[in-house]
């Protein structure tokens, strides 16, 4: 694809060949990501945040990102504190905002929302997730982080076998990455859940047509025994008629260190794309898995970083000009990474 310029909405935008672009720059992030170098490049720009659901990694992670580039961000946080609790429609505030903006990335809790407001916009936006569709940036760090804890091994994603686990019908994030994984080759997906919570039908059917062997199961213990990865996701309580259908189904796939150690290969990779749910009825990760090792979580919002530092030199196509703007750091960064 032409990334100048380029809203980015859906994984289905991109071929192979552009997510290797986009972890190829995210590669060259490093060092301004992990504050040993700064650069200014996006002096200047402003990147407008609006952000109609509640977030935390991922705005704080976008506006990092955009900062860590030289640039300023503008947020907007919740409906209550924007002019559409006064009525004004997605066309209206589209045409205003990206008046004073540079770039935006947008979530909001209606499926085909950001399309909608990308439609009307004068600068290119990002899509921060929409309802239960899509969240292309998590989407991509996260198989930025498969491709980085496959390389520890010697592997790549092509055939992988990764088990995603818990609310797959409404967790946009293993919808994207379902979508990421049919560019490549020989991949084995498990995908457990409870029977009213499963990967929609069209997503199992992409993942088949694109010849990957796909099962779908409720059974745990079985289905993470011969895996690469383990993906865990929530209970997305927010798309739920009310909290207690969310309840029937809240801590049904907890994963600890003793299902762990029993079940999983030693090398095993844990992830998720957070918030985990750390009530005392739910813990899909619990708390005794923070010092194992391949626990990747952590890992995964740090790459977030990368990719969507990478994500804006492409877009604003300064890609060439990153290092040219760039100086050492003077404050004390040992240690951080």
């Amino acid at each position: 694809m032409q990334f100048a310029g380029s809203h980015i909405l859906s994984v289905q935008q991109f071929e192979r060949g552009d997510v290797e672009r986009i972890f190829s720059v995210a590669d060259r992030m490093a060092p301004y990501a992990h504050r040993r170098r700064i650069t200014k490049v996006l002096d200047g720009a402003i990147l407008g945040s609006m952000f109609f659901e509640p977030s935390t990694r991922t705005r704080v992670s976008f506006g990092s990102a955009f900062n860590l580039l030289g640039g300023e961000v503008r947020e907007t946080t919740g409906f209550e504190n924007s002019a559409i609790a006064k009525g004004e429609s997605l066309y209206d505030t589209a045409r205003v905002l990206s008046g004073y903006s540079d770039v935006i990335v947008m979530r909001h809790p209606a499926e085909g929302s950001v399309r909608e407001f990308a439609a009307a916009s004068r600068v290119p936006v990002m899509n921060g997730g929409d309802g239960s569709n899509e969240h292309p940036s998590q989407a991509l760090l996260d198989l930025y982080t498969i491709q980085s804890e496959m390389a520890a091994s010697g592997r790549s994603i092509d055939q992988l076998r990764i088990a995603m686990v818990g609310d797959l019908r409404y967790g946009r994030t293993v919808h994207s990455l379902c979508k990421l994984l049919c560019l490549f080759s020989g991949v084995q997906v498990v995908l457990v859940s409870p029977r009213e919570l499963r990967m929609p039908a069209e997503i199992v059917e992409a993942l088949c047509n694109t010849g990957h062997q796909v099962l779908e199961s409720d059974a745990l213990e079985e289905s993470i025994a011969h895996v690469d990865i383990v993906y865990s996701t929530r209970i997305q309580e927010e798309r739920f008629s009310s909290q207690e259908e969310a309840d029937l189904y809240r801590g049904r796939f907890r994963l600890n260190q003793s299902i762990y150690t029993h079940n999983c290969e030693p090398n095993t990779v844990i992830m998720h794309p957070l918030p985990r749910d750390s009530r005392d009825h739910a813990r899909e990760l619990d708390d005794d898995l923070n010092d194992n090792p391949n626990l990747a979580i952590f890992r995964q919002t740090d790459n977030g970083v990368l990719v969507r530092m990478a994500l804006f030199a492409l877009i604003l196509d300064v890609v060439k000009q990153v290092d040219a703007h760039a100086r050492d750091v003077n404050w004390y960064t040992a240690g951080r990474f």
